[in-house]
């Protein structure tokens, strides 16, 4: 008899055992999907294993095979399993993570035996040559992409690169079409015709692939080369469970086929820069042709009395420099990291706040549609003539939103066209603008640097640094915390002064990149029981002797609730994320709180 392992794409982490039907058994392969009978459900499984034994009496007998062929090789399945053990999940939530979502729901597809093997994992051998990873520094990264992916080709390799969004990757299509003369394929997840992409990809010999952060699983063949543009990028964090990070997928592909990997960006991140410091990669440094602006920190304590007095959001400064850009016909970038008009609502009589009934956060007021409205879910409301709390009294705003900007703009500045000749945005649509600007300036950044998260200051520096390359001429910054190294760093134009004081409070604090964070999250429809839950869990794993993880923190999440349901988290630290990670499992198994979701981050951004 013969018998397949089996895992399913649920948080189960375990492989089952199905007796596999006579007339199947000489069809059936690893990495093939098979539809089963499990928890009295009909559900998709993946084939990881095949053997004669099983310890099980009582075996279920797999309903039906649904490929002919693999649709994931040996390399894939290693790399699932490796990736389930990082990012503390399950093997089959980690196969799913690298699927088309019509594959997942169990679609046929024609097999191809040419590029599916039935190999055993146990066969997985990894390739001995090393390829010794690049970080590539500086605007112009383009040209040694094209060098890179040139030789890769010429080997008759595949190539995978990486971008932050679709926009940017069908951009390099383009490019790379024209300068190599080379097949690419744009692969992303949700696009019209995601699966199609997929099957020419898994069928074709060497390509190139440019997509976003799911494109790290694409199909290739014959993989040589993986680059991951601006790696700093939150984007190429997974929200959903396994909550991956594209840069350590990269590294754990790549070991196993044996392929290289370039990192590039106009900034370093601080996890690229230790690498390099530790000699873990090279660094490559293309010069800047850009001219670098000249960086006024205005600091918010000192401004004079008078000026303070006038109430107004735009220091004299920054105002006088808007005047004279004006006048000389320039264009003007205002950033401020916040949508709306207000960003506070509250009663004037009895001091309630209105907040999303989903998200309990304060709900910011749109002038333009004059609504309220949450920005992390679809909730919005009229606003009301009376405060819903207490009935009396009159609604007072607060706060400074990008529609208050504008607004104050107008008033100020009659003669200026918004959008023309000054533009408002928030770091994300600054982006897209693909404009240069005569002046730059910065609003409310303490909010950034001043956020609940360790890597606050890295991404506020990354998002002043950016702003450079969008001006030769000035930039205004204007900051309660004027003496902070972040601005420092920038006014001397020394991004390594940065990095390395970045690096030494890390030390100090064992974060990362020294150690690595987990977050344990809870959460459920009911406050009470998320936060009951939380607690139980937070002493249980406080009771227990190990060296394997740090006991940091309980608190509520950051939102506490959100889109309805209430948040908890749990903050560790450790040095190993495997041995973290099988403590986990093994405990959590033992906990079962009813309503209540537990899911696992592993280096969280």
């Amino acid at each position: 008899m013969l018998y397949a392992n089996v895992v399913l794409g649920l948080p189960v982490d375990e492989a089952f055992d199905y007796l596999v039907p006579v007339n199947l058994e000489g069809e059936i392969n690893l990495g093939t999907r098979v539809r089963i009978n499990f928890r009295n459900k009909k559900e998709i499984g993946y084939v990881v294993g095949l053997s004669n034994k099983t310890k099980i009496k009582k075996v279920k007998e797999i309903a039906a095979l649904i490929d002919l062929a693999p649709i994931l090789n040996s390399k894939m399945l290693e790399l699932g399993k490796e990736l389930a053990e990082y990012y503390c999940c399950s093997w089959g939530e980690a196969i799913e993570a690298a699927l088309p979502e019509e594959l997942r729901k169990g679609k046929e597809i024609d097999g191809d035996k040419k590029h599916g093997d039935g190999s055993l994992l146990q066969e997985v051998s990894l390739v001995e040559k090393e390829n010794r990873p690049l970080f590539v520094q500086g605007e112009e990264r383009m040209p040694v992409y094209l060098r890179e992916i040139k030789q890769v080709l010429a080997a008759k390799q595949s190539a995978i690169i990486l971008f932050s969004d679709v926009a940017a990757a069908e951009k390099a299509k383009a490019v790379i079409q024209e300068s190599l003369s080379c097949e690419v394929f744009v692969a992303f997840r949700k696009q019209p015709n995601e699966l199609q992409v997929w099957e020419k990809i898994r069928k074709t010999d060497s390509c190139v692939v440019a997509g976003t952060r799911s494109s790290i699983f694409s199909p290739v063949n014959n993989l040589g080369l993986i680059i991951i543009d601006q790696d700093e990028d939150q984007g190429y964090k997974q929200e959903q469970v396994p909550h991956y990070h594209a840069r350590e997928v990269a590294f754990m592909r790549a070991k196993l086929e044996g392929a290289k990997v370039i990192l590039g960006s106009q900034n370093a991140s601080l996890e690229s820069f230790y690498l390099a410091q530790n000699n873990k990669l090279e660094y490559e440094i293309i010069p800047s042709r850009l001219a670098y602006p000249e960086i006024k920190v205005i600091d918010l304590r000192r401004i004079p009395y008078a000026e303070r007095k006038n109430k107004s959001i735009f220091s004299k400064f920054l105002a006088d420099a808007i005047f004279q850009a004006l006048t000389e016909k320039g264009k003007v970038l205002l950033v401020i990291n916040r949508k709306g008009f207000a960003t506070f609502a509250a009663c004037q009589n009895c001091k309630e706040a209105l907040k999303c009934p989903r998200c309990n956060l304060n709900l910011i007021f749109h002038y333009d549609e004059n609504k309220l409205k949450c920005h992390h879910c679809n909730f919005k409301m009229e606003v009301p003539k009376i405060c819903p709390s207490c009935n009396a009294g009159y609604i007072k705003y607060a706060g400074l939103g990008t529609e208050k900007v504008e607004s104050e703009l107008a008033r100020i500045f009659p003669q200026a066209r918004l959008n023309a000749d000054i533009y408002v945005a928030t770091s994300w649509k600054v982006e897209h603008l693909g404009i240069t600007f005569d002046l730059i300036g910065v609003m409310v950044i303490d909010d950034s640097l001043n956020r609940l998260d360790f890597r606050a200051v890295e991404k506020t520096f990354n998002l002043l640094l950016d702003l450079t390359k969008l001006t030769a001429k000035k930039m205004i910054i204007q900051s309660a915390n004027a003496g902070h190294f972040c601005f420092q760093a920038l006014l001397k134009n020394d991004a390594q002064l940065f990095l390395k004081t970045e690096l030494k409070e890390r030390k100090e604090l064992n974060f990362s990149p020294y150690q690595h964070m987990i977050l344990l999250k809870i959460r459920g429809a009911n406050e009470e029981k998320v936060q009951q839950a939380a607690q139980a869990l937070f002493g249980q794993l406080s009771k227990i002797k190990t060296t394997s993880i740090k006991m940091l923190a309980l608190n509520p999440g950051q939102p506490a609730k959100l889109r309805g349901n209430f948040y908890y988290q749990i903050l560790l630290r450790t040095v190993n994320v495997k041995r973290a990670n099988q403590f986990l499992k093994l405990h959590l198994k033992e906990t079962h709180f009813s309503g209540i979701i537990v899911s696992i981050d592993v280096d969280p951004v």
